[in-house]
């Protein structure tokens, strides 16, 4: 049993051999438990910032060689220019969630910031995981449209693939590029539930715990 679960049962159940709790002490607890959540959702999407942006700083020369042949470097300048303003941008928002929890004084503004907290989350998901299979789907299909400039981008970075044909050549890309971008996009998916999805049930029941308040 948890520390608000402890002092739940002991403002229901008024136990002689434990202090009484008054409603504004269960009131405090879920304020304290709800502002801590939405504080660790704006570092964790801090976080994950930086790693994108390690990423990128990673990425071989033979890479960013390839996306000049194909014309495509000036393009992924422009995605990234807008990922990473719209993720400041929801980065901002989960400050600003963070600091209206904090200064709440009222159970149903509380509970209306939680809903609000689990929309922005819900919105930030849903943007960044469109957008890696938006992605991927229209690289590999200007890729398919371009395959013999793809076949001598790719001969050119990388003399390993000289002696292998064509046709062979682009069935193992497309290969290549379906297998990875489906481990990718499945990879998002199970940070985006293993740690958002536990810290978006943790509000979800602080929410319940306040809307039983309420009654």
């Amino acid at each position: 049993m948890d520390e608000l679960d402890l002092l739940k049962s002991q403002w229901q159940t008024r136990e002689h051999q434990f202090p009484v709790l008054s409603f504004n002490d269960i009131y405090k607890m879920l304020l304290k438990k709800s502002s801590s959540i939405v504080k660790w959702i704006f570092i964790i999407s801090i976080v994950e910032l930086l790693f994108w942006t390690i990423l990128a700083f990673l990425v071989p020369e033979s890479s960013k060689s390839f996306m000049t042949e194909m014309g495509t470097d000036t393009v992924f300048l422009i995605i990234n220019i807008v990922n990473y303003t719209v993720f400041a941008f929801f980065i901002l928002l989960f400050w600003k969630n963070h600091k209206r929890i904090q200064v709440t004084d009222s159970v149903k503004e509380l509970m209306e910031n939680i809903l609000k907290t689990r929309k922005t989350v819900k919105y930030f998901v849903i943007y960044n995981v469109s957008t890696a299979v938006s992605l991927l789907l229209g690289v590999n299909i200007f890729y398919y449209l371009n395959k013999e400039a793809l076949a001598a981008a790719i001969q050119k970075s990388s003399l390993d693939y000289n002696a292998v044909p064509p046709e062979m050549f682009t069935k193992m890309f497309f290969i290549g590029q379906i297998v990875g971008g489906i481990i990718m996009v499945g990879f998002v998916l199970l940070f985006y539930f293993l740690v958002y999805g536990f810290l978006l049930k943790r509000l979800k029941k602080n929410y319940y715990e306040l809307e039983k308040m309420e009654i």
